[in-house]
């Protein structure tokens, strides 16, 4: 059962055992998010930038998970983690925001639906280097069966965060909610892929850890 309160007690919990390396690594994904913001007005530097940010997404989701199950994430993993096997997570991404794209352009609140079905996507690409981008998608989608309207609470639950992050002027979320979130939300994936291998709707083997004792 999906436990809202529990993944944030534990998440509060592992942010403190790991404070400095969570918002270390928020600052480095936030300062180029800005760099990139800066140069979009040059036209093919913007483009470039662009595309280098997506798998940082991915990168930090690695390291924020890895922070989450106790383990320690420095930005150099985040980093490393980031640009290894680059095309797999920059396609696997586009491939999701382009279907996020089709279907918001047919009705609005379609488009909410699907982009919380695909939520998991950046998860698997960071956790599972063995499954191909596509598949991460189609993986995303059966395990948030039945856990869309679970991970749509748990995103509201930090609404209150947001609006304090926002009359800081951002620094609230750099030096808390946002690794906070971040790390909430890699709880939040591993226990839906839990329940989801639990159920047989998504199998160790295609995610490639069938065997695999440490994974």
């Amino acid at each position: 059962m999906f436990d809202r309160v529990s993944i944030k007690l534990q998440a509060k919990e592992r942010f403190r055992e790991n404070t400095g390396n969570a918002i270390c690594i928020m600052l480095v994904l936030m300062a180029v998010e800005i760099v990139v913001g800066l140069l979009t007005a040059i036209p093919l530097m913007g483009v470039v930038l662009q595309v280098v940010i997506v798998p940082l997404s991915v990168g930090a989701v690695y390291a924020y998970s890895e922070i989450w199950q106790g383990r320690k994430a420095q930005v150099v993993d985040f980093l490393n983690e980031s640009f290894d096997n680059f095309g797999r997570k920059l396609g696997g991404m586009l491939w999701m925001t382009l279907w996020v794209i089709l279907w918001t352009l047919l009705f609005y609140i379609p488009g909410i639906v699907k982009a919380f079905s695909y939520a998991m996507t950046p998860y698997i690409l960071a956790r599972y280097p063995n499954v191909p981008a596509k598949q991460a998608l189609r993986i995303s989608m059966r395990a948030m069966h039945g856990h869309k309207l679970d991970l749509f609470v748990f995103s509201l639950s930090f609404l209150g965060w947001a609006l304090l992050s926002a009359l800081t002027g951002g620094i609230l979320y750099v030096l808390y909610v946002g690794p906070y979130l971040q790390i909430a939300q890699a709880g939040a994936f591993e226990d839906i892929l839990d329940d989801a291998i639990a159920r047989g709707a998504v199998s160790e083997e295609e995610l490639g850890i069938a065997g695999d004792a440490n994974a």
